[in-house]
């Protein structure tokens, strides 16, 4: 296999992220407190990585937050759209029995 068929791909690295996000949740019992703390993750992060790719962070800083703001619209949308056309179902519903 060549290197780049090896690589991982984002969508790979996302579900790692999901999986842990699952496992806290679980542990947790509370979902928006593992979103939040996923958002200001994301967000702490992506700050760094501006941070690494710019020369003049100051200067660039409205550009990048332009530029991540649109991407995470662009990729909530297509999820919300996704969850629209497929609602999750919660272990309560998997459990029941069919009248």
């Amino acid at each position: 296999m060549s290197e780049a068929g090896k690589e991982t791909t984002i969508f790979q690295l996302a579900d790692q992220f999901i999986a842990l996000a699952n496992e806290l949740s679980a542990k947790e019992q509370d979902v928006s407190k593992v979103g939040t703390a996923m958002r200001f993750a994301a967000s702490r992060f992506n700050a760094f990585e501006a941070a690494l790719k710019s020369a003049d962070l100051a200067a660039e800083k409205e550009n990048a937050l332009e530029w991540f703001t649109k991407e995470y619209k662009d990729m909530l949308n297509d999820n919300l759209d996704d969850h629209i056309k497929h609602p999750p179902v919660s272990k309560a519903e998997k459990t029941e029995e069919p009248a």
